[in-house]
């Protein structure tokens, strides 16, 4: 794992001017290619489909069925209605509708509830990609300020460069002790350390960055640098507005869809006391091989006696052959159409009905009590941010001041320092003052900078540092 860091942070450390990915780049090129936000669409799709799927539910459907029979021994032709010993094959055909003409408008309020459980999934799907933003933002901000972090010890690193080198020079001089000289390269090499944890937090907050953004590969990666400085002038807007705006937030808007979902779903519920309607309509027919029509009749005489007075009588036979009527013509006359209508009144189902509605109250009363939560919970957050938010501009005021006297005690005391007038201790007391002032600036300046970007977010203004 630390060879990996410190590849990571070599890479990052070569490439660091070669590309620049500004905030807008940084949010969007995350929410593409998020994991979480994927998976949040396809659950977002799931509840399209659904949605479409309820709509469709109200038209009829139609079935069609086929069946082919094989009868041995003994049985009874389903069309003949006689016994029959031979063998036999039958087919039976059908065309089968149906329609719910009243449920108690349950198809019609389950359309509204699947459109509702459907916008509030991409409510939720902007919620997920609202907190990647705000993560996206807020590990970017946290780079900038390392950056600027790492210049602040750097350039007190030179500084103390400078400062060893006139030591040394006033050693060899003889103004000053050899001891001074060891106090000073001390605090260097105490400098030294603070740019290698400086660089070590900056490849952190690189690191931090790339895993949000999902990048295959930190080569070439690099963010661009604003113009910070301006949004610490920007004012704080007025916290009734924030608020305000901040109804559209879609946690919120999703608690509002999910509480008219569920008061859909008490009407669905409710719809079991009422009667149903359905209608059907069935298209049948059939075919048996034995179906049977005269296929050819012939007669033939014979003698069978005499009359009294010696003539001869003849008698008439009928000969007749059969075959299967054909297919097309048993269709026909097979055909039996009939069409019905149900009516179902419930009565009594062991307080199903009852029960089934009283769960579903509670269930309202609890989305109902989850909005609420919803709106509280926000406004609570946006009065500790605003809160926090006054809090760190008087602090960025006040830590501008402190660092302007801290720069001019410095300077009087280099000054001092350089002629020997003053020691290495009250040098390096009074730099580290100063070092803690340009510290304290630049945690001032970035905090009152993510609240005011805090603030923004909850009026629904987009996430940017242009």
């Amino acid at each position: 794992m630390q060879k990996l860091l410190v590849l990571l942070s070599l890479s990052i450390s070569s490439s660091l001017f070669s590309q620049g990915w500004d905030l807008e780049k940084c949010i969007n090129y995350a929410l593409e290619h998020n994991i979480q936000v994927k998976q949040q669409e396809l659950n977002s799709k799931v509840t399209e489909n659904v949605s479409k799927q309820t709509k469709l539910s109200v038209l009829p459907n139609l079935n069609a069925n086929l069946n082919r029979g094989y009868s041995f021994g003994r049985s009874v032709d389903p069309f003949t209605n006689e016994f029959t010993t031979t063998n036999a094959v039958s087919d039976n055909y059908g065309i089968s509708s149906s329609v719910t003409l009243f449920n108690g408008f349950q198809k019609i309020n389950n359309i509204k509830k699947s459109k509702f459980d459907m916008l509030a999934s991409l409510q939720d799907l902007e919620k997920v990609k609202n907190d990647i933003s705000l993560n996206v933002a807020t590990a970017f901000l946290t780079i900038l300020f390392n950056q600027e972090l790492l210049k602040i010890a750097q350039d007190q690193t030179e500084v103390t460069k400078k400062q060893i080198y006139r030591t040394k020079e006033l050693v060899k001089a003889g103004s000053k002790a050899n001891g001074d000289l060891l106090q000073i390269e001390s605090q260097f090499s105490n400098e030294e350390l603070n740019v290698v944890n400086a660089q070590n937090q900056l490849d952190i907050s690189y690191l931090t960055l790339i895993q949000l953004l999902e990048l295959d590969s930190a080569s070439g990666f690099a963010i661009t640098n604003p113009n910070i400085n301006a949004f610490t002038k920007q004012q704080l807007p007025v916290i009734d507005d924030v608020i305000t705006l901040a109804g559209n937030l879609p946690q919120i808007k999703s608690a509002e869809l999910k509480l008219s979902s569920a008061e859909k779903s008490l009407n669905i519920k409710q719809a079991a006391r009422y009667p149903t309607l359905m209608m059907s309509l069935n298209y049948n027919t059939g075919y048996s091989d034995q179906r049977q029509i005269i296929d050819q009749s012939s007669y033939s005489s014979y003698l069978s006696g005499y009359t009294s007075s010696g003539d001869d009588v003849y008698s008439y036979q009928m000969s007749t052959t059969y075959k299967t009527k054909p297919f097309n013509d048993q269709l026909s006359d097979n055909l039996n159409t009939n069409i019905s209508f149900q009516l179902n009144i419930p009565i009594f189902n062991n307080w199903q009905a009852n029960t089934s509605i009283s769960n579903e109250k509670i269930s309202v009363l609890n989305y109902r009590y989850n909005l609420d939560l919803q709106k509280n919970t926000i406004e609570k957050e946006i009065t500790q941010q605003y809160t926090q938010a006054i809090a760190a501009q008087k602090k960025f005021e006040a830590t501008e001041k402190a660092l302007e006297w801290n720069r001019e005690a410095f300077k009087y005391i280099q000054q001092k320092f350089d002629v020997g007038l003053v020691n290495p201790v009250d040098y390096n007391t009074q730099k580290n003052l100063l070092i803690k002032a340009e510290s304290d600036l630049l945690q001032a300046k970035y905090d009152y900078i993510f609240k005011l970007k805090i603030l923004d977010f909850y009026m629904g203004k987009p996430l940017t540092l242009n």
